[in-house]
């Protein structure tokens, strides 16, 4: 009988040990249970106007607090400072974002931005809307706005854009980073999106030769732009993939180039990363003897022609007020275009705006009509 006792108490025992790893297996999931959550409350502003000092970025400019957001159960709270041109906050900008905190400092620039992303015109008062959003998770769940507070601000210019300049021995530059490089002209509808569409030279005719590279900013190596493959064992090819230094690596990329001399239009996008290198047919274009820039932005002034490529035109600095302007060539013909800092221009295409006084750099292509314009001090 004892035996038996034992037999079968050992079986129920181990019985219940594997029911109750069954029922853990079978049971892998954790639930929260979350009450409805409390909007932060933003505390009132002691300033109702904020005039912004372009000189002094880096200053604090405006401190917003709020009172902590309650989900009911012990959990980090994101909370996203937004600001908006409008208080139904249509189109909102996230400024910042922080965790586990109900204050937060951001400094001039960082306000300039916000205005500008949101759509505010520079160095003209108008009303910026602000509001914290408070979420949980990665994913900021349960999301859930403050109160609305306003103030008048009175934003600097801000230049969004990169440009970039072309160096190398197929390009005029040579392998001179500082030589009046060429710049790229920016497609105004997309600003990772560059075009360059003109001669380059394959000159000895070497593998060596017809080569060139994209830099960021005169004067300096670093960051420069070229193919995926390494500098000095890279091939001549027609499209590809981009790669940088420091952009997506420590070394320098390789060189893009051309087969033989010609015209060429070359473009890069610095979002897929991709680069394309296509024959263009410049036969039938017109070869202007001189280009006038003038308008309401400026008095007209002769342009400069690249003499290594007669189609490009150029002013390395000339001052722009705001206003209008069209390249005029030696025919009569007035070209223009209807945006700001780059663009397509056409024959009678209106007017180019200019919409912040500065110095500008600024180039023209007479086979395509692109334009760009660059700000040297924004």
């Amino acid at each position: 009988m004892m035996k038996n006792l034992k037999q079968f108490s050992a079986v129920s025992i181990i019985g219940l040990v594997m029911l109750f790893f069954a029922t853990s297996c079978d049971d892998n999931s954790d639930t929260f249970t979350i009450s409805a959550p409390s909007a932060p409350v933003l505390a009132d502003l002691s300033f109702s106007q904020l005039e912004l000092d372009a000189l002094n970025t880096s200053n604090p400019a405006v401190t917003l607090s709020w009172s902590e957001s309650d989900y009911g159960l012990q959990t980090a709270v994101n909370y996203a400072v937004q600001f908006s041109i409008d208080e139904g906050f249509t189109n909102p900008v996230n400024a910042a974002t922080i965790v586990g905190q109900t204050a937060l400092t951001l400094s001039v620039g960082e306000i300039n931005s916000a205005a500008g992303n949101a759509g505010l015109n520079p160095f003209e008062w108008s009303t910026l809307y602000t509001r914290v959003v408070a979420s949980i998770g990665t994913q900021q769940g349960e999301s859930i706005a403050s109160n609305t507070l306003n103030f008048q601000v009175f934003p600097f210019f801000n230049y969004p854009f990169e440009d970039y300049y072309l160096v190398g021995n197929a390009t005029a530059a040579d392998w001179n980073n500082n030589n009046n490089n060429p710049v790229l002209f920016r497609n105004p509808d997309n600003g990772n999106h560059y075009f360059f569409t003109a001669y380059f030279t394959k000159g000895g005719g070497g593998d060596g030769d017809g080569r060139f590279k994209v830099l960021e900013t005169r004067g300096l190596w670093q960051p420069q732009w070229g193919s995926t493959h390494p500098d000095g064992s890279d091939p001549i090819e027609t499209q590809g993939e981009i790669a940088g230094n420091p952009g997506t690596q420590s070394d320098d990329p390789g060189r893009f180039g051309v087969q033989a001399s010609g015209y060429y239009e070359f473009t890069i996008d610095f979002g897929t990363k991709k680069y394309t290198m296509t024959p263009y047919d410049a036969s039938g274009a017109a070869d202007f003897t001189s280009m006038t820039i003038g308008g309401t932005a400026v008095s007209d002034t002769a342009m400069n022609q690249l003499s290594f490529d007669t189609h490009l035109w150029y002013i390395s600095s000339i001052r722009l007020v705001p206003g209008d302007l069209q390249f005029t060539t030696n025919t009569g013909s007035a070209w223009g275009g209807t945006t700001e800092f780059s663009g397509q221009a056409t024959e009678n295409g209106g007017s180019i705006p200019v919409i912040v006084e500065d110095d500008y750099e600024v180039w023209f292509n007479d086979l395509t009509g692109r334009y760009i314009m660059i700000p040297l001090n924004l």
